[in-house]
């Protein structure tokens, strides 16, 4: 009940100060920094940790993100099986896989710096995960961007997930755990033609997630760790990524869903629009 209270006491402020936004604030100060980027990406995985044996597939991803006002935002598609193999773990399965992720400005929406240390601005937080089939988990809550030694700004989200599709399990419809994610992008070398050599990745914790009734081969909480080591141009990326896997999709490692726990390998190539 608590929970429900503080979401709706955020949705209350982001709908009051939209309005005090436009009318305080002009447009050309709001969206002074807007940006916005564009992308595909190719990703060969190996030895991935994902349920029911999905250890392998070569995939496309179209990914995007930027800014625009209040707003921030993130996101990518997933088209799994891309070369239409025998040899993926995905031939003849799912296809398809959402993740979107806007962020509304509490800074930008009242006019006022909200900055506190190294918090340097605050975020209304949403994310939607939705699958192929009977998938589709909502998140809300508060983020922030904090400020780090060598790391530079790194994006940090607390959010309350709400379970809408879960292949029919029965926290279907509920208030089901919490995520806390954060991500980044780092370069750290930059050469003479101003290519760089870029560490980006994500953490994401899933925890107290509790609400199946029958839990002999799930987990409350789980961990994905994405780690890029990439080189970027202007126009490509390429680069090698390591993740750490647990318990994937709040599955407990050797249950009914196989190996869920552990590490994966990921090779990747981007054209960048």
């Amino acid at each position: 009940m608590k929970t429900l209270i503080v979401l709706i006491l955020s949705f209350g402020i982001f709908l009051s100060y939209q309005v005090k936004a436009a009318n305080d604030l002009a447009a050309d100060d709001i969206h002074k920094a807007d940006f916005k980027w564009f992308q595909f990406n190719i990703y060969k995985g190996t030895n991935n940790k994902l349920p029911f044996g999905k250890q392998k597939d070569t995939f496309v991803e179209m990914e995007f993100g930027g800014r625009s006002g209040i707003l921030d935002y993130y996101g990518f598609v997933d088209v799994f099986d891309a070369l239409d193999s025998h040899d993926s773990d995905n031939h003849n399965g799912d296809n398809l896989f959402l993740k979107i992720a806007p962020r509304f400005s509490l800074d930008a929406m009242t006019g006022e710096k909200l900055a506190v240390g190294p918090f340097k601005e605050w975020y209304i937080s949403t994310l939607a995960f939705i699958g192929d089939r009977a998938l589709f988990q909502q998140f809300l809550g508060l983020g922030t961007d904090v400020e780090i030694p060598w790391f530079g700004k790194v994006g940090a989200n607390l959010m309350a997930r709400y379970v809408r599709e879960n292949f029919g399990a029965d926290n279907e419809r509920k208030w089901d755990g919490y995520l806390l994610a954060t991500n980044w992008f780092k370069p750290f070398y930059t050469f003479a033609n101003s290519n760089t050599l870029v560490y980006q990745g994500y953490f994401q914790y899933t925890f107290a997630a509790n609400k199946i009734s029958d839990s002999t081969d799930r987990s409350d909480n789980s961990i994905e760790w994405y780690n890029g080591f990439y080189w970027h141009s202007q126009r490509y990326a390429a680069g090698y990524a390591l993740k750490y896997y647990k318990d994937m999709a709040l599955l407990k490692d050797k249950g009914f869903a196989g190996d869920t726990s552990g590490i994966g390998h990921y090779l990747v190539a981007t054209y960048k629009f």
